[in-house]
């Protein structure tokens, strides 16, 4: 979990920057979708090679997008809660629905990145 909790970190941080550039010309749900779907294939080979320590292959890349739907519908729908209802601003939403996503996300690309593997150290660790 420390590794997948690492990787995180530094994909918010590379969406995070995507969405703040992208933000300059579009509108802000439209820049967290792009910056979204941008930081999500950088997400799978830092999983690939730190978290699961599993080689990447076509099928894998394939099926992690279902790993970030759960996060995606439910980070859009707590940017527009927080934006469009509170009225609480768009720079730091996506931050705060990132965080509430992690646990989800975590299950859901556990069981994608080690599925028709042999369980190595890091799933071993992921383990309760």
């Amino acid at each position: 979990m420390a590794a997948f909790a690492a990787v995180g970190v530094v994909n918010t941080g590379i969406y995070y920057g995507l969405y703040l550039l992208l933000l300059i010309r579009l509108p802000y749900l439209a820049a967290h979708t792009v910056a979204f779907v941008l930081s999500m294939t950088g997400s799978f080979f830092l999983n690939a090679r730190f978290t699961y320590r599993t080689r990447p292959t076509l099928r894998k890349f394939l099926l992690f997008p279902l790993t970030n739907a759960t996060s995606f519908l439910f980070t859009t729908a707590g940017m527009y809660l927080i934006v469009d209802v509170l009225h609480a601003g768009h720079r730091f939403a996506p931050l705060i629905t990132s965080a509430a996503a992690i646990p989800v996300t975590f299950v859901v690309s556990r069981m994608i990145m080690l599925r028709g593997t042999a369980p190595g150290p890091a799933a071993a660790e992921s383990r309760p």
